[in-house]
């Protein structure tokens, strides 16, 4: 990065932007030189009078030395704000660059959040009508390379994506503002379909093999781009458009280049809107728990599923499809998920068999997760062993992982563990290999095709296989009808759930359902 753009005019009016006490110095002298100024000419003025007899004769020798004195005094005025300009440069320049390796980040040597939003909204845009175009990009996948390879082959990947983009851009201000995070902001430029495709061409770039860990690793990114001023007045709001369409690549498979749409933020306000509602749900106990029975070949209830629904004031009751994937975009879904637990733990005994709960990926994230889903079991006094915690398969279960150490932590506690939609995602026999686990439940994709489908019968039936050997649960999700039922039964199927059984219902309701 050229830091003298960061600061536009360079050390020397620099210094003075950051410290006004020194133009006021040399104001001083500006002042001073100009009242010497006129002495000077004064003196002058008074010599050649008397010299002329114009005026009281005083000789020769003084006007002239008086002259002589004056024109001294004015040089050396005149000349020293040029001698403090200088030493306020050289003392300036040595200021300006410990200034700007204190404002580099460590590891790129790009800037620091802090200061790259401080140069873009003070020094480049500010309320101003020039253009600028935006770039957000966030790395994809920088957390797999960390633990696949070790963080320092992640630092390497964030190194090489760095100065990547200064080879590419040598004349943008560039700044690291997160972990995997950059912001790009080109001057003069606000062409969408151009910077578009400036965006692509940095995607290829990092797509070509860089030697990483010792071996060969193309690397990828998304990228969001906002305009200024077509799209945004101001710096934040710059950055949140460019955040948002960042947000929507990442939403369409990553490694893609998204100029924001103005169509975006009604997405945004319904996100918002659900998101703000859904707080004042928890605070207002509007989730209910709904739950549908699993039973065993001979139709016997041998535990529960656990699904969470919204009754809103208004608009009635919610499925989760509607507020799970908000809530997993903020910290509602760690809240959602705890309340869950919780009520499941309450309703435990009335239910009286094991209940089932969904994780959401986006919880086990989190390290302290199996901590504090042991303490919510601790202080509703439940039995680990009656709680199964359903995970799916799209979950990353990486060695080493946060994800794998809060499985196996649940397990050790004598929680179950279950693997939801078994097969619906491409890491089937992974998770066979990578950790141990109670039950599968197979996707319902599998039972709804079985009578037409010979392909999904074999497929059914090797699971069971698998399952007998290991030995564990196969649970049929989905079963609609009779036929579904029996052959699932033949195929080898221990647990069976679906609306032909049993559909899901409030706890009260749930009873009288049995009773008839």
């Amino acid at each position: 990065m050229r830091w003298t753009r960061l600061y536009r005019a360079g050390p020397d009016n620099f210094a003075m932007r950051r410290n006004p006490a020194l133009s006021r110095i040399l104001d001083g002298y500006r002042s001073i030189a100009i009242v010497a100024a006129m002495v000077v000419i004064a003196i002058f003025t008074g010599s050649v009078m008397a010299l002329l007899g114009m005026m009281p004769s005083v000789g020769v020798t003084l006007p002239v030395a008086s002259l002589m004195c004056g024109v001294l005094l004015l040089a050396l005025l005149a000349g020293g704000p040029r001698m403090v300009r200088l030493r306020i440069a050289a003392a300036s320049q040595a200021s300006y660059d410990v200034l700007a390796s204190v404002h580099r980040d460590a590891l790129t040597g790009l800037a620091t959040r802090s200061f790259f939003l401080e140069t873009l909204n003070n020094e480049v845009y500010h309320g101003s009508k020039r253009a600028v175009g935006y770039l957000q990009l966030d790395m994809d996948n920088l957390k797999i390379l960390n633990d696949s390879a070790g963080h320092g082959a992640g630092d390497a990947a964030l190194v090489h994506l760095a100065a990547t983009i200064r080879e590419m851009l040598p004349d943008a201000l560039v700044g690291r503002l997160g972990g995997d995070e950059f912001g790009i902001a080109v001057f003069g430029h606000d062409n969408r379909p151009a910077l578009r495709r400036l965006g692509e061409e940095l995607l290829r770039r990092l797509e070509r093999p860089v030697g990483i860990a010792g071996r060969p690793v193309r690397l990828a990114a998304t990228i969001g781009i906002a305009l200024a001023p077509l799209d945004a007045t101001d710096v934040d709001e710059l950055i949140s458009k460019a955040d948002l369409a960042l947000y929507k690549g990442k939403r369409s498979g990553r490694n893609v280049v998204v100029p924001f749409d103005p169509d975006m933020l009604g997405d945004e306000r319904h996100r918002r809107f659900v998101e703000r509602e859904l707080r004042a749900a928890l605070l207002l106990d509007e989730l209910e728990l709904y739950y549908q029975p699993v039973f065993d070949a001979d139709r016997k209830v041998r535990s529960h599923e656990a699904l969470v629904r919204w009754r809103h004031r208004v608009r009635g009751i919610i499925s989760p499809a509607q507020f799970i994937a908000i809530a997993e975009e903020s910290d509602l879904i760690d809240k959602v998920g705890e309340w869950v637990v919780r009520r499941a733990c309450i309703d435990l005994p009335q239910l009286g068999t094991p209940v089932a709960v969904n994780v959401s990926p986006a919880q086990l994230r989190h390290a302290d997760f199996a901590p504090r889903f042991a303490a919510l079991l601790a202080q509703s006094n439940t039995d680990p062993a009656s709680i199964i915690v359903e995970i799916t398969e799209t979950v990353p279960l990486q060695a080493r992982g946060i994800e794998l150490a809060n499985v196996d932590a649940l397990r050790a506690l004598g929680v179950r563990i279950a693997i939801d939609d078994f097969g619906a995602g491409h890491a089937s026999l992974q998770y066979l290999r990578s950790f141990s686990f109670d039950v599968i439940k197979i996707d319902r994709t599998y039972v709804s095709n079985l009578g037409d489908s010979r392909i999904d019968a074999i497929i059914v039936s090797a699971i069971c296989d698998i399952a007998r050997s290991l030995p564990v649960d196969v649970v049929a999700e989905g079963i609609e009808t009779e036929e579904q039922f029996a052959l699932l039964r033949e195929a080898g199927c221990t647990r069976f759930q679906g609306f032909l059984l049993g559909r899901p219902r409030p706890l009260d309701e749930l009873h009288v359902a049995s009773a008839a």
